[in-house]
Parts: structure tokens; C-alpha cells; sequence
């Protein structure tokens, strides 16, 4: 698996972090602009990649204000694994932000950049949305 991470630091009690990325209907806010027809539950979010493809997503575990997983809800054209991970750092709420997929050597240097990317950027407007 080649694992993309992202981290920030936000001035938000570990319980309303939590609260927010445990619901799925939250997570639209954090997509970047080529994310269209986004429809979710709390559990569930469906959506398509402009000039990509579709992707379901589906809550795997959450362990209450520490940890959040997510996995495909149907079957991804690679293997995929994101996970929020939160932590309580006195001054704030230190957020880890992990996407781990399983890319063969082709689509390891096609991918590797857009998923940096997407990490970054929704750890970004994280710190953005809940400030």
C-alpha cells in the first residue's frame, strides 16, 4: 500500500472534530471543486470524480473522538483505505488525515500526485470549515 498523509492543527475541542468527520454528510465540505453529484448519509457518501470516475465510500470503524475509517462501498478500480486519525494536543486538535491505496507501478505515477493532493487539501479546508 502507498500511503498519502496530511496533518493539521485546529483550535477545536477533540469532540467537535470528531462529531464533524464521523458524519459523512460533512465530508462535501472538504472536496475539491471536481467532486460532482455528491449524495451521503452519515454513513454512506457516493460521488463522481470529473473526468475520472465514480466512488463509494462507507464507514468502516469510528472509535468515538480518536479515529475514523472509511473503505469503499463498492468495488474501486484499486484497493483504497482513508483514515482520520484525532488527537487531543492540549493547545488544540491535531488532525492526521491517511490514504492508503494499493497502486501498481502505472498508476502509482499517475495517482501518487492528484492523492497528495486530495489529502492536503481536505486536511486544509478542514482547518478552514471548523475554524
Amino acid at each position: 500500500m502507498t500511503t498519502f498523509e496530511s496533518k493539521t492543527t485546529i483550535n477545536k475541542s477533540v469532540s467537535d472534530v470528531y462529531q464533524f468527520l464521523a458524519d459523512l454528510n460533512n465530508h462535501q465540505q472538504l472536496m475539491p471543486e471536481n467532486i460532482l453529484d455528491w449524495v451521503s448519509t452519515a454513513d454512506e457518501a457516493r460521488f463522481s470524480i470529473q473526468n475520472m470516475g465514480k466512488l463509494a465510500l462507507k464507514i468502516d470503524n469510528r472509535v468515538e473522538n480518536a479515529e475514523i475509517n472509511i473503505i469503499p462501498a463498492e468495488k474501486p478500480p484499486f484497493d483504497l483505505k482513508l483514515n482520520w486519525k484525532i488527537i487531543d494536543a492540549g493547545t488544540g486538535t491535531e488532525v492526521a488525515y491517511t490514504i492508503a491505496a494499493d497502486l501498481n507501478m502505472m498508476m502509482k505515477m499517475l495517482a501518487s500526485g492528484p492523492l497528495q493532493k486530495l489529502a492536503d487539501h481536505e486536511t486544509k479546508r478542514l482547518s478552514e470549515v471548523l475554524c
